[in-house]
């Protein structure tokens, strides 16, 4: 972990996190046609559901390509974000996305139980993400249901 060298803002982290999200939604490049993984520190930290814990670029990168395979598109709804600040180099966003995975389209809310509600956490300090924790349901296509009862219904 380097030792940080600038003070950032809220807004600022906001902005980081906020490129790092419009990226995903075209295709894993950023806003200045850099690729993705330029926005992390190298040592950071990635956690994605049922791939587990990514350390370093090489490994976040292997990450992003094995979710990226089983997703064609994906839009992130930014105008219902909910952002919540520490006060420090720590901030979460909570949102809602629609899209097309391999196994079929995904939009949050239809059906209520279904994929494409998540929740972000990040850690970004120097203008680059030190870590990122997604949480969310990585059956996005709703195929997983015969193991829960409650939607048999």
């Amino acid at each position: 972990m380097a030792v940080s060298r600038q003070t950032m803002t809220d807004e600022q982290r906001k902005s980081v996190a906020l490129e790092y999200l419009k990226g995903f939604d075209n295709g894993g490049v950023t806003s200045d046609g850099a690729p993705l993984l330029d926005l992390f520190a190298d040592d950071a930290q990635v956690y994605f559901p049922k791939w587990g814990l990514a350390t370093g670029k090489e490994a976040i990168g292997r990450l992003f390509g094995d979710v990226g395979a089983t997703i064609a598109s994906i839009e992130h709804h930014y105008a219902t974000f909910n952002w919540v600040f520490s006060g420090g180099d720590t901030l979460v966003v909570e949102g809602t996305s629609h899209g097309e995975h391999r196994d079929g389209p995904w939009r949050a809310g239809v059906p209520e139980w279904g994929a494409g509600r998540w929740c972000d956490v990040f850690e970004i300090r120097d203008w680059k993400i030190q870590r990122v924790f997604i949480y969310l349901d990585p059956d996005y296509a709703g195929g997983d249901t015969a193991r829960y009862p409650w939607l048999k219904d």
